[in-house]
């Protein structure tokens, strides 16, 4: 199993056990892929949702720009509900996970296809 792999199934568990979400598993890789060399460097893997500048790099390089998403209110909304239901006291928030959640959030599956 390739590290990437690994990485998925970890995501997976996440989803599942944090989130009480059953992953679609395409998308979820397809999320992973998009997140590219980032997911294997220990720092740029995680978000640490109580730093605004962690919610803005979420909100900027990846609701507006990868999305396609308008800059309004909803999105701050949207960050503070998936941090919300990853868990406040969880300190290793996934970024793919995070992505993955907002990319449902948004029904933005579309990007990944």
């Amino acid at each position: 199993m390739s590290k990437r792999e690994e990485l998925i199934k970890k995501y997976e568990a996440e989803l599942k056990e944090k989130c009480g979400v059953t992953p679609n598993m395409d998308l979820l890789t397809k999320v992973t892929i998009g997140c590219g060399p980032s997911i294997y460097n220990a720092d740029a893997s995680t978000v640490a949702g109580n730093q605004d500048s962690e919610i803005h790099t979420v909100k900027n390089n990846f609701l507006i720009k990868k999305l396609g998403l308008a800059d309004t209110p909803a999105l701050d909304e949207a960050i503070h509900a998936v941090l919300e239901k990853y868990g406040k006291s969880n300190k290793h928030k996934y970024r793919v996970v995070i992505y993955y959640l907002l990319t449902i959030h948004f029904k933005k599956e579309s990007v990944y296809k």
